[in-house]
């Protein structure tokens, strides 16, 4: 599921804004540029609503900041209506103009038109290197054999890492404890459940905030393991 960040000072906008997205994407909300900064860099939106005229630091300073970290499609709001508000949204870095009050079906129209744009292209899913898998803060380049978590080098054994490789090539797909070890060992699978449970739990220790309730590396009890 996608991820989008909405970010306006006025919380009626959040409000409709997120009621209107989230049965089709994960919403996360900010309320100035300042936090909508700092929600870009933990949360890796995969694109951004951004209100124009807000306290701390407007719109377009963010946009402007956020451009040089993330190349993820910008959608401007704005109760203005004239031309030089619009052409100052787009060339700070925003990708499309949205005047407030806006209708639902316009909201949608916009937000799936971008984001069909740049998966497209591949600017939401690989970046520019294609040799990279990112699921939120979990970063794995498989031609550097290099997982980063948060920002941050993670030490895996070849064996973690294979498993790391293909949950990650498959996310959201919930595998069989067998499932993994053949793909990983590449040997039959039998009686493997606590194999694979131990490197799980290796990983999980070395991914995950708290371990015993993991963000990213789930089980799903009774069928298996998944990356979400």
């Amino acid at each position: 599921m996608y991820r989008v960040l909405v970010v306006d000072d006025d919380p009626s906008i959040v409000q409709i804004a997120s009621e209107i997205l989230k049965e089709e994407y994960n919403v996360r909300t900010a309320a100035n540029g300042l936090e909508a900064l700092s929600s870009v860099r933990e949360y890796h939106p995969d694109l951004i609503i951004m209100d124009v005229m807000m306290p701390e630091m407007n719109g377009i300073e963010a946009t402007v900041k956020i451009r040089e970290i993330s190349n993820s499609p910008i959608l401007m709001l704005s109760a203005k209506t004239e031309s030089s508000d619009r052409v100052l949204g787009l060339t700070s870095g925003a990708d499309d103009y949205l005047v407030k009050p806006f209708y639902r079906e316009e909201l949608l129209a916009r937000v799936q038109s971008l984001l069909r744009r740049y998966d497209h292209l591949g600017s939401i899913r690989e970046g520019e290197n294609k040799n990279v898998l990112q699921i939120r803060d979990l970063r794995l380049n498989t031609d550097e054999k290099k997982l980063t978590v948060r920002g941050n080098i993670v030490r895996l054994t070849p064996t973690e890492y294979r498993i790391m490789e293909f949950l990650m090539r498959n996310p959201g797909h919930v595998f069989s404890a067998e499932e993994i070890y053949s793909h990983v060992w590449e040997s039959e699978a039998y009686s493997v459940e606590n194999t694979v449970m131990v490197h799980i739990s290796r990983i999980r220790d070395k991914i995950e905030v708290n371990p015993k309730r993991p963000d990213y590396l789930k089980v799903v009890w009774g069928i298996g393991y998944v990356i979400e």
